[in-house]
C-alpha cells in the first residue's frame, strides 16, 4: 500500500513537473508583433528578427503602408510592439486620440542636414545671410531647431518643443540677421546656387546626389527628438520580452546593417 501511494505520489509530480515545463515553453514561444512600415523598416527588421531568434525571441513582423494604423493596431492590442515613427509624431497621436503608448528605446535617424555649395560650416555665414529652410510645419520646426543647436539662432523658449512647431516668427536671437527662406521641401535642393545654404531632408538631399554623412555642413544630432522609436502599450513597458527587443535592435549586427546599407542615409541612434 506504501509503495502504491510512493508511486502515486511521484507520478503526480512527474506530471506537474511536465505541465510546469509545457507551460513555460509555452510561454518562449509567444510570437512578438510588430507593425512597422514597408521600404526601409522593413528591412531592418529582417536582421532584427534574426538577432531576437538567437535570444529566444520569436518577431513576427506585419508592414503597414500608412502611418496612422500601427499606433490604432498597439493600442488596441493587435500588436505587441510597432517601429516607424519619431517622438514628435508619437506625442501627437498620444494627445490626438488618447493612446497610452509610450517610447521603449531609439532605433535609427534619418538626419536632417544643412547644405551649402559657398560654405563650409556655419560658422562662416555672413551678416544677412540667406538661409532656405523647409516650409511644412514639422520640417521647418527640425531646421529651427538644427540651426539653433548650431548656435545660428536662438528660439523663444518654448518654441519648437512639446509639439510646438517653432516658425521663422520665433526666432528670438538672429546675431547675423540671416534672412530664412521658407520653401517646399523637394525643392530645397535647387536652391542651393541661390542661397548661402539650406536645410534638406535626407530623402530629397540623395535624390539630388547628396550624401548627408559628406557634404552636409551640420547634421541633426543621432538624439534629436526626430530620431526614430520603438514603441509599445505603456502597461507592457517593463516586461522583460520588451527588452529583450530593444537590446535586438539595438545589436551590434543591426548597427553594421544601417551603416553598411544605407550609407549615412539611416544612421543609428542607439
Amino acid at each position: 500500500m506504501q509503495r502504491r501511494n510512493l508511486l502515486k505520489a511521484i507520478t503526480a509530480v512527474a506530471a506537474s513537473a511536465a505541465l510546469f515545463t509545457s507551460i513555460a515553453a509555452h510561454a518562449d514561444d509567444k510570437v512578438i508583433k510588430v507593425g512597422t512600415i514597408g521600404g526601409p523598416d522593413a528591412q531592418i527588421w529582417q536582421v532584427v528578427q534574426k538577432v531576437a531568434k538567437r535570444e529566444g525571441l520569436n518577431v513576427k513582423v506585419i508592414e503597414f503602408n500608412d502611418y496612422v494604423q500601427p499606433n490604432a493596431a498597439l493600442d488596441a492590442g493587435d500588436l505587441d510592439a510597432n517601429s516607424f515613427q519619431h517622438q514628435p509624431y508619437l506625442d501627437s497621436q498620444v494627445k490626438q486620440r488618447g493612446y497610452k503608448i509610450v517610447n521603449a528605446g531609439l532605433t535609427y535617424i534619418s538626419p536632417l542636414g544643412v547644405y551649402s555649395k559657398k560654405l563650409k560650416s556655419l560658422k562662416d555665414l555672413q551678416q544677412g545671410a540667406k538661409v532656405a529652410v523647409p516650409n511644412d510645419p514639422s520640417n521647418e520646426n527640425r531646421a529651427l531647431l538644427l540651426l539653433q543647436s548650431q548656435g545660428v539662432i536662438k528660439l523663444k523658449a518654448g518654441a519648437g518643443t512639446g509639439g510646438n512647431n517653432a516658425t521663422a516668427l520665433d526666432v528670438a536671437e538672429n546675431p547675423k540677421k540671416i534672412k530664412l527662406v521658407e520653401l517646399d521641401a523637394a525643392q530645397l535642393p535647387r536652391t542651393l546656387a541661390d542661397v548661402d545654404a539650406a536645410a534638406i531632408n535626407t530623402n530629397f538631399a540623395l535624390a539630388a546626389g547628396l550624401q548627408p554623412t559628406k557634404d552636409a555642413i551640420a547634421l541633426e544630432d543621432v538624439h534629436s527628438p526626430y530620431a526614430n522609436l520603438i514603441a509599445v502599450r505603456a502597461k507592457d513597458k517593463d516586461q522583460p520580452w520588451v527588452k529583450k527587443l530593444v537590446a535586438a535592435y539595438q545589436s551590434e549586427d543591426v548597427r553594421q546593417f544601417l551603416k553598411s546599407e544605407f550609407k549615412g542615409s539611416v544612421v543609428p541612434s542607439f
